[in-house]
């Protein structure tokens, strides 16, 4: 297939790279010096986004936040102005679902077809094509774009419609949020206990609170290793999604909120760029320990 994909960050170049090696031609905006690569293995870099969809049949986009897809796809030179009837846009950010839903209607008005398709996995996962992949859309768009979401994840879910793939990545972020608060609490109690956090962990794993936050950030929180796989930064956007909506729906989700809170705190010691399971140190910070 002629792919186009734009946002080439830390989980798009090797997204990016597993459609390469596949075999597909790969047309990339925004080639910089880290994802040189894609272009020696084949990728055609474009001046634009609206050259990378005039040259594409499927476009791809990876970006950090609502502002920025919107940018793409609608500002000047963006990904509107390069297509035409037939074409399919993917946006595989995690974005509002709202601003996803008003999103779609207007590449739908180019006769075209939209997907949302946010992923879980973090730079791991991207790296091993093992991502998990929410979809959101219509079945036959989801059907078309399934080969690709195969050369990149594992567990691909096509959720309902357009919209529905960012509310499930909400959904995900929440709980993924509120258990790293939680183990973050856990392992900072049996510290301050005088119990040592690492075989608190390990005990913790062989019982019914283990977890995948537990085994991955857990040992980061005990090692004290914070260099990012997903960054506070970015969780905050996520977290901020997930409470404006609840806002927008009168609906309470009080740890969600305080939990971004925490998140808040942490951006604000300069904590933003570290993993997210860096919350711990924010944490110590409020009960008067070292940082």
């Amino acid at each position: 297939m002629n792919i186009g994909f734009i946002g080439l960050g830390v989980m798009g170049r090797p997204m990016a790279e597993h459609l390469i090696d596949a075999g597909h031609t790969l047309h990339l905006s925004r080639v910089k010096e880290a994802s040189q690569h894609l272009v020696t293995k084949g990728g055609k870099a474009a001046h634009s986004a609206g050259a990378v969809a005039e040259a594409s049949d499927i476009i791809i986009l990876m970006l950090p936040d609502t502002p920025d897809v919107e940018a793409v796809l609608f500002g000047e030179n963006g990904v509107a102005s390069g297509l035409s009837a037939g074409k399919l846009v993917i946006d595989m950010s995690s974005i509002s679902p709202v601003a996803t839903k008003s999103f779609a209607k207007r590449i739908e008005a180019f006769d075209c077809d939209y997907l949302d398709a946010p992923v879980s996995g973090g730079e791991v996962g991207a790296k091993a094509a093992s991502l998990t992949i929410m979809v959101g859309g219509k079945e036959q768009a989801f059907e078309r774009a399934r080969p690709l979401f195969e050369k990149m994840g594992k567990n691909i879910t096509l959720v309902g419609g357009v919209g529905d793939g960012q509310t499930a990545k909400v959904a995900n972020q929440i709980i993924v949020g509120l258990t790293i608060e939680a183990v973050s609490e856990a392992l900072l109690f049996a510290k301050r206990a005088g119990a040592d956090p690492a075989k608190v962990r390990a005990a913790l794993m062989g019982g019914f609170a283990a977890s995948r936050i537990l085994e991955v950030h857990g040992e980061r929180m005990v090692k004290e290793t914070f260099d990012p796989g997903f960054r506070i930064r970015l969780h905050r956007k996520d977290m901020t999604l997930a409470v404006d909506a609840a806002r927008a729906l009168d609906l309470s989700l009080p740890n969600t909120a305080a939990t971004q809170q925490l998140m808040n705190a942490a951006i604000a010691n300069g904590d933003g760029e570290r993993d997210h399971s860096a919350l711990i140190r924010t944490l110590e910070l409020l009960a008067g320990g070292p940082r």
